[in-house]
């Protein structure tokens, strides 16, 4: 995890956006990860963003996994999902993603609304602590990784788990072919 000082997440509920610390504190006890395998690391915020973060910390762009919500349109409603994808791909928006929203069209959230509606900070928005009504969708890589570096919904921290974690969380479904290579 490169030069990262990670400590547990539930020992740093003040490193994480408030959706994401209310998910770490209830965290079920039966989950196949446990809670102290999510752990947190303090960063410049300046650095947030995938490819200034990997080189700063010396984490591989293989190790680091980007959550991208996405935004589509069928009968009036807008249907949201978080994609996961590895730093080295780049999620299949028009393709994969667009079929399984089952949408005519599909782009990336604008800004302001994903910041709206999750409750995170732009560059720093993770799946863990999403409303629960979104799917999760994650590229089987992600979940073959066996640590990875993802957002904590603020720019100043970021959170390392077992990639197979991610497949895990509630509302997450594992696809194969969600990203392509970058």
């Amino acid at each position: 995890m490169g030069t990262l000082k990670t400590e547990p997440a539930r020992t740093r509920l003040d490193l994480l956006a408030p959706p994401v610390a209310a998910a770490v504190e209830r965290w079920p006890a039966e989950a196949p990860v446990d809670v102290d395998s999510v752990l947190v690391a303090p960063i410049d915020a300046d650095l947030a963003d995938t490819a200034a973060f990997c080189v700063a910390y010396e984490v591989g762009l293989d190790e680091s996994a980007n959550c991208v919500v996405v935004a589509g349109k069928r009968e009036g409603e807008i249907r949201y999902a978080a994609c996961m994808v590895l730093a080295t791909t780049r999620a299949d928006v028009n393709g994969t993603v667009r079929r399984l929203l089952n949408v005519r069209k599909a782009s990336f959230a604008p800004m302001v609304e994903a910041v709206e509606l999750t409750g995170m900070e732009y560059g720093g928005i993770t799946p863990i602590g999403l409303p629960e009504q979104w799917p999760i969708l994650v590229d089987s890589r992600v979940i073959a990784t066996p640590h990875v570096i993802i957002g904590s919904g603020v720019r100043h921290s970021k959170i390392a788990l077992p990639g197979p974690a991610l497949g895990a969380l509630p509302g997450a479904t594992v696809v194969e072919g969600l990203a392509r290579p970058a």
